[in-house]
């Protein structure tokens, strides 16, 4: 039987096809990206970690074993502690200070998108928190094994690469695959819900991408 990981990534087959072809990972790969595009995927996926941090957070809360308890934990944990460094170091290699990333204003796709997840956390059921996270691991390494076999030499991305192509990585994103397959077989009556949740989280993926590429603003000022 295929598993119900598997069986979503099927139904977003299309939307992993749009990233994947998408200006922003063809030229990070091929290493010609405009700086002024990757400054803008930095600090806005800063704002977005810190969200994202939170809502593992929240399903720790409503695990119902210490296992996944601990896990979620751990992994809000290894968010704040070691992803948000990284994103301080790719930061400083392009000009810009912890202050610079802690003040910039959320685009409205990142807003879209760290409300839907905090939504969901909050309001829906652990099994839809679940699929709603799956898509933001398994798209990012799915999209940087895809630029890693685009990529021809190193330049000024691979750490980029190197970050969502690591065995730690990896690790994450099978064990958030497999809390969702978990989920799926437990409450199986949530499965319509969980695939909702997993398909806007996916189209949110793609608009981020969108979003760095075009350096996207709300374009009035308070």
């Amino acid at each position: 039987m295929t598993a119900f990981s598997d069986r979503l990534l099927d139904a977003g087959e299309e939307i992993w096809a749009a990233q994947k072809a998408h200006p922003f990972v063809r030229e990070l790969a091929a290493g010609t990206l405009e700086e002024a595009a990757f400054r803008h995927w930095v600090t806005q996926d800063y704002r977005y970690l810190l969200d994202y941090a939170r809502v593992f957070a929240v399903a720790g809360t409503k695990a119902t074993d210490e296992a996944s308890m601990t896990q979620l934990l751990d992994i809000a944990h290894s968010v704040l502690d070691h992803e948000l460094d990284l994103h301080r170091e790719f930061a400083e290699n392009y000009g810009l200070t912890p202050a610079d990333l802690e003040s910039t204003e959320k685009a409205p796709t990142c807003v879209a998108y760290t409300n839907f997840l905090l939504r969901t956390a909050h309001e829906g059921s652990f099994a839809e928190t679940a699929a709603a996270i799956y898509p933001c691991g398994q798209g990012y390494l799915d999209v940087a094994e895809h630029m890693a076999s685009l990529a021809d030499d190193e330049h000024r991305y691979t750490p980029f690469i190197e970050k969502y192509t690591s065995e730690a990585f990896c690790e994450s994103v099978t064990w958030m695959r497999e809390l969702v397959d978990r989920c799926a077989a437990e409450y199986p009556g949530e499965r319509d819900a969980m695939r909702e949740a997993f398909l806007t989280s996916a189209k949110l993926e793609y608009r981020f991408w969108e979003m760095a590429y075009t350096q996207e603003t709300w374009g009035v000022s308070a």
